[in-house]
């Protein structure tokens, strides 16, 4: 098969170690591009990739002299899509819970799996992942970005939050005897010097992010409430920012928000007790707006619902938190919290923000070069321009109109090297 033999001449350009002075290009001729720029797919564009890097994008290019050419005709090239909100080290809830995975599961079983959970990501299209705590696996996400980025293992590029924090007593897993120190899904902290204190130890371990817990069930059962003060993520914030950090927090209710908000984080997750007001605040402080709806539509479905109308309150809540962040102008991430459900179902998220009245143009740009901006990447990655990393991905079809096209991947590129082709 003709895929084949691209796969095979392309797998002779990387044989020789170290790398030839003078590494063969390649010429990408898709149906048409999606530059991640202009929210717009144009056909008959084309792009050449040399090495790790975009040299050129446009119609009618000329393949240099011993290019790869590789057809992709009937597909889309864009942008390798990022996954804004993401736990590799978590499988799906209906496979074993929350508690028995922190608790029950070995690390090293847990660290195989996030492996195969990272390639399965990866081949799905999505090539940049920030990863928002292990969820009681220490810093192993540390370790397996390492691996990643020495071609130990296959995976995307990863943005590592390692342990987060939390308030005394505000996670779990719980239920146990008091008294009996209990592994906890993160790093536990009171007060503002403790925060400071647990914040550049997360940083000097490796972690890129910082990830809060602003609010939790401080008992089974329990609505959320905030639990971390104003002065303990303010602590966090500045702890975070002088070592050049961002922080991400998870906040749910109304107060939690608030207090996130005005202590001045980059990104807030989940949010569905957002409010017109709270919402209108980040986006005068352009704080990012990360709504994770397939979290809960996921949650619900593994609490017996079918998919059909009318939908569970907290579904319904959801989508209609993300409306009002729109109406607010409401910088949108695209990261749905994937680990709560199957890693390399990522697309699930963006087919919920469709549904939440975003276009698909807008749910594509939000995937590429919004979540590449926001991160601080957009010099490296998120759009198809000259001298920008070669991470590139070929679906079926125009997802610029129907965004369920980003599920069928024809071609996945990694800083120039293609790790996957199903054509």
């Amino acid at each position: 098969m003709r895929w084949l033999a691209i796969l095979a001449a392309f797998a002779l350009i990387g044989a020789a170690e170290p790398p030839k002075a003078e590494t063969p290009a390649i010429l990408l001729k898709p149906d048409a591009v999606f530059d991640g720029v202009d929210g717009k797919a144009h056909p008959g564009w084309q792009v050449l990739v040399r090495g790790d890097l975009i040299v050129a994008v446009g119609p009618n290019l000329t393949a240099p002299a011993g290019a790869v050419v590789i057809d992709l005709a009937g597909d889309t090239l864009m942008p390798g899509m990022i996954e804004g909100h993401g736990h590799l080290f978590l499988h799906p809830y209906d496979e074993a819970s929350w508690d028995d995975q922190v608790l029950h599961e070995p690390l090293a079983l847990r660290t195989a799996r996030a492996v195969a959970q990272a390639g399965r990501t990866l081949r799905a299209g999505f090539t940049t992942v920030r990863d928002l705590g292990t969820e009681g696996a220490g810093y192993a996400d540390v370790g397996l970005k390492a691996a990643i980025d020495q071609g130990i293992v296959e995976g995307p590029r990863l943005a590592v939050a390692t342990r987060a924090i939390v308030a005394l007593g505000a996670y779990g897993p719980k239920g146990f005897e008091p008294g009996v120190a209990v592994p906890q899904g993160a790093e536990e902290v009171s007060g503002a010097d403790a925060m400071q204190a647990a914040v550049r130890r997360q940083i000097a371990a490796g972690a890129d992010w910082i990830k809060l817990y602003a609010d939790y069930r401080l008992r089974a059962g329990e609505e959320s409430r905030a639990t971390l003060s104003l002065e303990e993520i303010k602590a966090a914030v500045a702890a975070a920012h002088d070592a050049g950090r961002p922080v991400a927090v998870h906040a749910s209710t109304p107060e939690g928000m608030r207090r996130s908000i005005e202590a001045g984080v980059e990104t807030i997750e989940h949010g569905y007790g957002g409010t017109r007001e709270t919402f209108a605040a980040m986006a005068a402080k352009k704080i990012v707006y990360c709504p994770t709806l397939a979290a809960s539509d996921a949650s619900a479905r593994y609490r017996g619902w079918d998919g059909r109308e009318p939908a569970p309150p907290a579904v319904r809540l959801s989508l209609e938190t993300v409306r009002l962040a729109l109406a607010a102008g409401v910088t949108m991430c695209m990261g749905g919290d994937v680990g709560v459900y199957t890693h390399g179902e990522n697309a699930r998220e963006m087919e919920l923000m469709v549904a939440a009245g975003m276009s698909p143009a807008q749910v594509l740009l939000a995937a590429t070069s919004g979540n590449a901006r926001w991160m601080g990447m957009s010099a490296r990655l998120g759009a198809i321009r000259p001298g920008l990393l070669a991470d590139l991905v070929a679906v079926a079809g125009d997802p610029t109109v129907k965004i369920e096209a980003v599920r069928d991947v024809r071609m996945v590129m990694k800083g120039g090297m293609v790790v996957g082709m199903t054509r």
